[in-house]
C-alpha cells in the first residue's frame, strides 16, 4: 500500500467525518455512535463508545478488504478548565486546520479561544501513535492517546 495514497484517503475520510460533521449511521455495536464515508473502492467507519470520555477505532477498507486502523482514547483531565463541548469544538478547528495541510500526522500545534491544541506523535501511516492533548492556562486539561498503522493478512 503506497503511504502517500493512503495519507491521503485517510484525511479526506476524516474530513468528511467527525471533523466535516458527517451524517451518523446505524450503530454498529450496541451503544456505538458511527460514522462512515465511501468513495469508489475505498470505506472508511469510525466507531466510538462515551462522550467526553471516548474509546473508538477507525478502520479502512479497499476493495472490501481492511487497510488501516487506528484505535484511541480520550477523555477530560480537568472538567473545571474544559468541557467536553468547549473540547471538541477545539479539536474539530485544530484537525481542520491540519487537514487542510493534507496530513493527519507529523505534529502540530494550534490555538483557539478554549485553548491550545498539541498533537505529537511518531512514525506514518504504515505505523504510528502518538498523543493530542488541549492545555488551558497552562495546563493539560484534556488528552487523547491514539495508535495505528497498516492491517496486514
Amino acid at each position: 500500500m503506497d503511504v502517500e495514497l493512503l495519507d491521503a484517503v485517510i484525511v479526506k475520510a476524516k474530513s468528511a467525518t467527525y471533523v466535516g460533521g458527517g451524517v451518523k449511521t446505524a450503530s454498529s455495536r450496541p451503544g456505538s455512535h458511527d460514522l462512515a464515508w465511501t468513495e469508489g473502492d475505498w470505506r472508511y467507519l469510525d466507531s466510538y463508545f462515551g462522550g467526553t470520555d471516548f474509546l473508538g477505532q477507525e478502520a479502512l477498507w479497499f476493495k472490501d478488504e481492511p487497510v488501516w486502523a487506528m484505535n484511541y482514547y480520550g477523555h477530560i483531565l480537568l472538567p473545571e478548565l474544559i468541557d467536553g463541548e468547549r473540547a471538541g469544538a477545539t479539536i474539530k478547528a485544530a484537525l481542520s486546520a491540519l487537514y487542510e495541510q493534507g496530513r493527519f500526522l507529523g505534529g502540530f500545534e494550534w490555538r483557539g479561544e478554549h485553548g491550545t491544541y498539541l498533537d505529537r506523535n511518531e512514525g506514518d501511516a504504515a505505523h504510528f501513535r502518538g498523543r493530542e492533548s488541549i492545555t488551558v492556562d497552562g495546563r493539560e486539561a484534556y488528552a487523547l492517546d491514539y495508535a495505528g498503522g497498516l492491517v496486514k493478512p
